[in-house]
């Protein structure tokens, strides 16, 4: 059975996190597959997937988080200018998203991860330095926080690119 591309939007309305609030518009198919491309670098990356206490690396969660600035650039870059930059387009909540969820958590994050790596004897493991730092257990907390805004967000991102109701 040959799958279907998602309709063109008539129009698209999405809840946002971050404090960017709702957004409603006609979405063209340039916005469509910028929202998909987006999409699927939101949901492949550990950064949105949940970390237990037990498992996974903050630095590996936090180099995931860095690295959707460049892909993010790079889809809309590669989109266009009909992506938009305003409140109601897939380019303006990219941005949003990037400046209001992202650059504050890592502006943050990670130079206090940084400054407590640099303090990591060789004969320790990465993870194990990692546990024992005594914020581990907040940027953890933070980290799930902001994973939930990122669901959210990956979320709109498949509404807007019609994959998702």
């Amino acid at each position: 059975m040959a799958k279907q591309a998602p309709a063109v939007l008539k129009s698209v309305t999405v809840s946002l996190p971050f404090g960017i609030g709702a957004a409603s518009w006609e979405a063209d198919p340039t916005e469509q597959n910028a929202a998909w491309e987006l999409y699927i670098e939101l949901v492949t990356r550990v950064a949105v997937q949940s970390l237990s206490a037990d498992q996974g690396s903050i630095r590996e969660a936090m180099n995931s988080l860095y690295s959707l600035f460049g892909s993010t650039r790079e889809i809309l870059r590669k989109a266009g200018p009909k992506v938009g930059a305003s409140h109601d387009s897939v380019g303006g909540i990219a941005i949003a998203v990037l400046n209001n969820g992202l650059r504050p958590f890592l502006s943050q994050w990670h130079p206090l991860l940084q400054a407590w790596e640099a303090k990591r004897l060789p004969e320790v493991s990465p993870q194990a330095h990692e546990k024992a730092w005594d914020q581990e257990p907040q940027l953890r907390r933070e980290l799930e926080s902001l994973r939930g805004n990122l669901e959210q967000y990956a979320n709109a991102l498949g509404a807007i690119s019609g994959i998702k109701p």
